[in-house]
């Protein structure tokens, strides 16, 4: 959690650079009236605090700082090394990124600089330090946010030398990267680390390589990691006691995040769904980001508070929704409600994003009364819920490595090349919020022994120890469940000699002879050997479908047609004192659905409370409280819960309640247990 919090945080992005000090004082007055306690700046103010190389002008700053600090509003600091100064670019020109495409880009546009660059690091660093001597003990500050949003990708010339760096440091010598790589193979071999290139669109013989690919983001993540670091060491060595943190973009696919949260105090993310976004689909990325976490709390570090410009098509929030996706984060382990930003900008690509305070400059707008009816009721909250973790005995395992390899390997080699991790993994999840069921999402280095049961979709890769940590989980008691494209490669992205799924085939207890690829007009049936707890005799499957040969699994179902007809597709076996499920197909969402309900009834796992209607619930346990979200969807019906005999506080109204209570359509309720957690 956030060092030192006491509240919730709600408030943030604000660009005073904008503004004249009347405007700041009205901002005052509105942030008051909203119930807004924390604002994060100055991300893009580089240009303004360092006007020419080595002056500084903090004067504003510090105005605005001490405006806070009476206003009774913390902040979250950013070091403004997101957006370079135009003096940076072109008096260092190296400090700008080469695209993929061999192509130079010149100064604008924010995350727009080589990580690697030795240039941009000093400069950075020296910014940093400015603003940690001036404000590490500033009474305002809650919290340091450094840069923004990183994930630019550099193939320049110092990011080609530091990744033949990289890989000798990883590999030690040429011989092993030339096994490791299978260089061999079309002839590639390398004889001196200096021949080795990046991977961009004018090297053809890199670009479709996955295991250089694979490296290469491997390399850019330690390269921003590094590039993180140096800001934050600085930042820690002023005030080791104020929290460090960057937040990630809702596009997340680029760097490895769970190498980067380990870097900071807390995880921290952009909430930016599409308006066709399934809740599920929002709640998803809510689970990871507190995945990354340790399932510990996170923040949710922006939301438009309305339109988000930047979408094909700029559809308003409709009246509520901005409520619901906001309590969508806290219920699901945010400590904060932000937004992206708080006063509209008068100008710049930005201009017509959503914000608190939109163009007209006052507060009788839609937007702005639902953001003060948000920061009423979270006022009111207090510190109930914070830093509150959600017991799960489900866990769902994520990894980055698996993403990666397994989408090139459907760019360049695998059957099928409709292939999206993200969405696939998705499902599994959806099974489980759909029946309010709290579960984790968890790296491959976890540790699994804390669940009763742990779902591996995907598991193309598997890493050194990964088996046999499974193995024991299994053994022990555990239900695991893994499927079709398992156990293919190690962590060298290397396809494993011997039978599929390499090391799990034993614990599975099957060998997988061939992966046939449907296209989407083509489709294959699961049809049930062993139908007791699930609703259908067959269900339909596709894209997948891999041929399969027992060795002491049971056959739960078979295939419906095609030469591999009444062979197995979905297996169960017994392994110590656990059970390990393999599904060999893509299957459609209702088979998803029965084999998990199934899986979950017979380890006794259960939404904690009963509802009815369309309501997402969830738990959070802290050290004072423990506290139920319910959040009613439907816009048109009320929904219930039963909350049994224990009498609970429900926060929004004040009210002290037992039994069934009812939630009024599109509406929220948040129930606090007095005492104990217990």
């Amino acid at each position: 959690m956030i060092k030192n919090a006491k509240i919730v945080y709600h408030g943030g992005d604000y660009n005073p650079d904008q503004w004249d000090e009347k405007t700041v004082e009205e901002d005052m007055r509105l942030f008051h009236k909203a119930e807004i306690n924390f604002v994060v700046l100055p991300v893009f103010s580089w240009a303004k605090l360092e006007p020419e190389e080595g002056v500084y002008d903090f004067g504003w700053l510090d105005k605005l700082m001490d405006t806070f600090e009476k206003n009774n509003i913390k902040v979250g600091m950013a070091t403004p090394t997101t957006a370079q100064p135009a003096w940076l670019s072109k008096k260092y020109p190296e400090v700008l990124p080469v695209d993929k495409q061999g192509r130079k880009r010149t100064h604008g546009m924010r995350v727009f600089f080589c990580v690697n660059s030795p240039k941009y690091r000093e400069r950075a660093a020296a910014i940093a330090e400015q603003m940690a001597k001036r404000y590490a003990k500033h009474p305002a500050l809650a919290l340091w946010h450094v840069a923004n949003e990183y994930g630019t990708f550099c193939y320049c010339p110092t990011c080609e030398a530091k990744f033949r760096t990289w890989l000798k440091e990883k590999y030690g010598t040429l011989d092993n990267l030339n096994e490791k790589w299978n260089t061999a193979f079309w002839g590639r071999t390398l004889y001196s680390f200096d021949e080795i290139m990046l991977p961009t669109e004018l090297n053809d013989d890199y670009r479709f390589n996955p295991s250089v690919n694979l490296d290469y983001r491997r390399f850019m993540t330690d390269s921003t990691i590094a590039c993180f670091e140096n800001e934050a060491q600085i930042l820690r060595k002023y005030n080791p006691d104020i929290t460090i943190q960057t937040n990630i973009s809702g596009h997340i696919e680029n760097l490895d995040q769970f190498k980067m949260v380990k870097h900071m105090d807390i995880a921290a993310w952009d909430n930016y769904p599409k308006p066709s976004d399934d809740k599920s689909f929002i709640a998803y990325k809510h689970d990871l980001m507190r995945g990354l976490n340790n399932g510990e709390s996170y923040m949710m570090q922006e939301q438009s508070p309305n339109q988000q410009n930047w979408q094909p098509y700029s559809k308003l929030k409709r009246p509520g929704e901005l409520r619901m996706l906001s309590y969508q984060a806290i219920a699901h382990g945010s400590d904060t409600c932000s937004y992206f930003q708080l006063r509209q900008s008068v100008a710049g690509q930005e201009m017509f994003h959503g914000a608190v305070i939109s163009h007209a400059g006052h507060e009788n707008t839609r937007t702005f009364r639902e953001v003060s009816r948000i920061g009423a009721e979270l006022s009111r909250m207090g510190d109930t819920f914070l830093g509150g973790k959600r017991p799960a005995k489900v866990g769902i395992v994520f990894d980055w490595d698996n993403w990666w390899a397994l989408e090139y390997a459907a760019a360049y080699c695998l059957p099928n090349k409709n292939f999206n991790y993200l969405k696939r993994i998705s499902k599994y999840h959806k099974v489980l919020f759909e029946r309010n069921i709290p579960l984790d999402i968890i790296s491959v280095d976890a540790d699994f022994c804390k669940y009763d049961v742990v779902l591996a979709p995907y598991l193309f890769m598997t890493k050194t120890g990964l088996a046999e940590r499974i193995e024991t989980f299994v053994k022990q008691g555990g239900t695991f469940l893994t499927t079709t494209m398992s156990g293919i490669v190690d962590e060298y992205n290397r396809a494993v000699f011997g039978e599929y799924p390499g090391k799990l085939k034993e614990l599975l207890g099957i060998w997988v002879e061939e992966v046939d690829a449907l296209p989407p007009e083509e489709k294959n049936k699961i049809v049930m050997d062993a139908p007791e707890g699930f609703t259908k005799e067959a269900y339909v499957c596709a894209n997948h479908c891999d041929i399969i040969h027992t060795r002491g699994a049971e056959v739960l179902a078979h295939y419906g047609k095609d030469f591999y007809v009444n062979q197995p597709v979905v297996t169960k076996h017994t392994y110590g004192d656990g059970t390990a499920y393999y599904v060999g197909t893509e299957p459609e969402d209702a088979f998803l659905a029965d084999i998990i309900g199934k899986i979950c009834t017979e380890k006794g796992i259960a939404a904690p409370y009963r509802t009815t209607g369309n309501v997402e619930l969830t738990e959070r346990v802290n050290d004072k409280y423990k506290t139920v979200f319910a959040l009613n969807y439907d816009k048109e019906n009320a929904a219930f819960i039963e909350l049994g005999t224990q009498t609970w506080k429900e926060m929004i109204t004040g009210q002290e309640v037992s039994g069934r209570y009812e939630i009024a359509p599109y509406d929220v309720a948040v129930f606090r247990k007095e005492g104990s957690p217990d």
